[in-house]
């Protein structure tokens, strides 16, 4: 005796790859978006022919940013300036007083 097989609107049960029909494009997108967006393919059929495949996109690899040159930005500001430890003693004292009110 066969044994019934489940009308789910994606049949995907023993199967390697999903597959989803034409009306389910239109009806379920958004499952297919999900497994497309956890980097599946997707079969397309249509009257149980397959007329199409989806496959994921490869995520687009970003920019590399350039780093700032912290340094150049330094001597920019400050040039060779040093700052004595009496300067810096004054300075984080103001800084706290500031903060004290």
């Amino acid at each position: 005796m066969a044994q019934a097989i489940d009308k789910d609107p994606v049949w995907t049960k023993g199967v390697h790859m999903k597959t989803a029909t034409v009306r389910d494009l239109r009806n379920n997108f958004a499952m297919l978006e999900a497994w497309l967006g956890d980097g599946e393919s997707v079969c397309i059929e249509k009257r149980g022919t397959p007329i199409a495949m989806l496959t994921a996109m490869r995520p687009a690899r970003g920019k590399k940013v350039k780093m700032p040159d912290f340094a150049a930005r330094q001597k920019a500001i400050w040039g060779d300036r040093m700052f004595s430890e009496a300067e810096v003693i004054a300075m984080r004292e103001a800084e706290l007083e500031g903060e004290q009110g």
